[in-house]
């Protein structure tokens, strides 16, 4: 017992496996996350429906969105974005995601509402599209979930799908986030209400930091009475600094920066997220 516990609660290499599709497909997981979607309380898997709405409101005053206009939502879960979007007037609104469960709800929203917007499902580092999008979004720090080499596919994709005049919006855990940061082992018996499985069951999460990189990582390891399993959840923080270096070698750069992509101008210093509105160089 004490080898698997010590096993199980040992420190990754950095970025050394990827389990982030988990969240999403798995059948009994992926129904927890779209109840905290729809949640318009919580800020777990999405922002509060208050946040958004204020977002959305923000997005379509800040880029003059109109009924020309062409937008895409990465990571566009459940539709909270792309459904406000196009209730506004929003011409072409496209959202991508690889949870199966989340764009049924959002295709379903939007047959609803009569609302004409284009869901696509599968890996968006995957996505490929001839058109040119004058808004593309990432929200909920969906960046910071994708290693190195994820980051540089994903800003290629950008730089080619980004029209001429066109903005990138999107926002990110800050230097300040990992400063606050620690390291910890934590074991409870069906963790997080269930979260994990249906059935009775284990779960042994750590929580590491990796400098200099300016990682973290939440490990769950899910002790259940036929399986055992792992989740790793990654999350990169950035300074203005190094989000610029990566930006710069795809030929994009940054125009402004927030608090949030509800535009506050709070100090950055402060904050444990940023927000960014990029442009081509």
């Amino acid at each position: 017992m004490f080898k698997k516990i010590d096993e199980a609660s040992a420190k990754p290499v950095v970025w050394s496996a990827y389990t982030a599709d988990v969240l999403w497909t798995d059948s009994h997981i992926a129904k927890q996350m779209l109840a905290f979607h729809l949640n318009p309380d919580l800020s777990l898997a999405s922002r509060t429906a208050e946040f958004i709405n204020a977002s959305v409101d923000w997005l379509i005053s800040e880029f003059n969105l109109s009924t020309e206009s062409k937008t895409i939502d990465f990571g566009c879960g459940p539709g909270l974005y792309t459904q406000r979007l196009k209730t506004n007037g929003v011409g072409t609104v496209v959202g991508l995601d690889f949870s199966q469960n989340s764009l049924e709800y959002a295709r379903k929203q939007a047959r609803g509402s009569k609302l004409d917007i284009e869901y696509h499902y599968g890996n968006y580092l995957e996505y490929s599209d001839d058109r040119k999008f004058d808004l593309i979004t990432l929200v909920m720090c969906d960046f910071c979930a994708l290693n190195p080499n994820q980051r540089a596919t994903l800003l290629g994709k950008f730089k080619s799908l980004l029209a001429t005049d066109g903005f990138i919006a999107l926002d990110v855990y800050t230097k300040t986030r990992f400063d606050t940061q620690t390291e910890s082992v934590h074991l409870e018996k069906n963790a997080m209400g269930g979260f994990w499985s249906a059935e009775d069951y284990w779960c042994l999460q750590s929580n590491f930091k990796y400098e200099p990189e300016m990682v973290t990582l939440d490990k769950y390891v899910i002790f259940e009475d036929a399986r055992e399993w792992v989740v790793y959840n990654w999350l990169q923080h950035f300074d203005l600094e190094m989000l610029a270096s990566e930006l710069e070698l795809h030929g994009l750069e940054i125009k402004a920066k927030y608090s949030d992509l509800k535009g506050s101008p709070s100090p950055l210093e402060s904050s444990d997220e940023m927000a960014v509105i990029i442009s081509h160089k």
